[in-house]
């Protein structure tokens, strides 16, 4: 098997992420720039689910729907680590993902609404969509199913010798699937460049993380693999992102697989026909209020000097790309009848 090339092409590797990465541990920070526009894609990721929100409850969006909404610094702080051919794979609560990958707003929420400007011609919806151009390898609506996929992609670059890595998320809800656990043990033997990422926003569909796993630490998961994890703080997108530079880094030096239990919140339902009844509006609105992602970034960025008139510059940009993408998701055509026949069959 072809052996991983030379690890000196991208970028500089930091040094390796303490067992709790940001909740509580010294992590080296983003500049100004770079934390100017990880708000920048944080704030384009909350204003775009706001917006899919509104068009699901005026019944322009059918079937599923799982918003983002307060885990957007996981993945921006993720991708600003990544490289240009690193892949990206996720489960159903997409939508964040693809933004941050640099798929545009359009042809999401094209998609979204089922016209054939959208990413999968109007046939895959929420949970299906793909970039080959951006490396984004879906969007995937069976529970856990994405991370054999994603230990695939590593596979791929493995045996390629090439040094890109494949970033896998899931949730917490797909911690425990048998699935993960084969995957966690075929990349730590081969030593694939795979990053497992577990969201963990402390519900599984309805169900409380501590009333579904006997683990109260779930970045030990690959621990009988000899897989190093780390927590991370989900809602400081600085954290994230040092923790994001050591598991590249790992990776890239041919070193296996790494875990992030990345502690995150999600403000909205499991998906839009769920009430949230089994938490409490007080619990919700205390995150809000508390550990909000945007409203941490945007803080730390006054104190480096940035004014309201360019928080309202970014603010009006956002929202005109938002904005912009719903009228072309309600202009754009439905797909032609032919699409029932495309996208079927590949052939050798």
């Amino acid at each position: 098997m072809a052996q991983p090339a030379d690890t000196k092409k991208r970028g500089k590797a930091r040094a390796p992420a303490t067992k709790n990465a940001g909740l509580g541990g010294n992590q080296p920070g983003l500049t100004k720039d770079e934390l100017l526009r990880g708000y920048r894609d944080m704030l384009l990721i909350r204003r775009f689910e706001e917006k899919a929100g509104q068009l699901y409850g005026m019944g322009l969006i059918g079937g599923f729907c799982h918003l983002y909404i307060g885990q957007e610094a996981v993945v921006v702080g993720m991708q600003m680590a990544l490289g240009e051919g690193d892949q990206v794979i996720t489960s159903y609560r997409d939508h964040g993902h693809m933004l941050a990958t640099g798929m545009e707003a359009r042809g999401v929420m094209a998609e979204l609404t089922g016209r054939a400007g959208g990413y999968s011609h109007g046939k895959g919806g929420s949970m299906h969509m793909f970039s080959k151009e951006k490396n984004f390898f879906g969007g995937h609506g069976i529970v856990g199913a994405q991370v054999s996929l994603g230990t695939g992609l590593a596979f791929s670059n493995r045996y390629r010798g090439n040094d890109r890595v494949c970033v896998t998320y899931f949730g917490d809800g797909a911690a425990n699937q048998g699935q993960v656990f084969e995957s966690f043990n075929l990349a730590s033997l081969m030593k694939l460049p795979c990053i497992y990422v577990i969201e963990n926003n402390k519900y599984g569909m309805g169900t409380s993380v501590d009333r579904a796993t006997a683990s109260r630490d779930l970045s030990l998961n690959g621990a009988p693999w000899g897989m190093p994890g780390v927590q991370v703080d989900g809602m400081d997108v600085e954290a994230m992102h040092a923790a994001a530079l050591a598991a590249v880094a790992h990776c890239r030096a041919g070193l296996g697989p790494y875990l992030l239990e990345v502690q995150t919140y999600r403000y909205r339902g499991h998906s839009m026909s769920d009430p949230g009844r089994y938490r409490s509006r007080e619990e919700v609105q205390n995150m809000r209020s508390t550990r909000d992602c945007i409203e941490g970034a945007r803080h730390k960025l006054e104190s480096l000097g940035i004014e309201e008139a360019q928080f309202r510059e970014i603010d009006d940009s956002v929202k005109r790309i938002v904005q912009d993408a719903a009228d072309f998701a309600q202009t754009s055509p439905e797909p032609d009848v032919s699409e029932l026949w495309t996208d079927i069959l590949l052939e050798g």
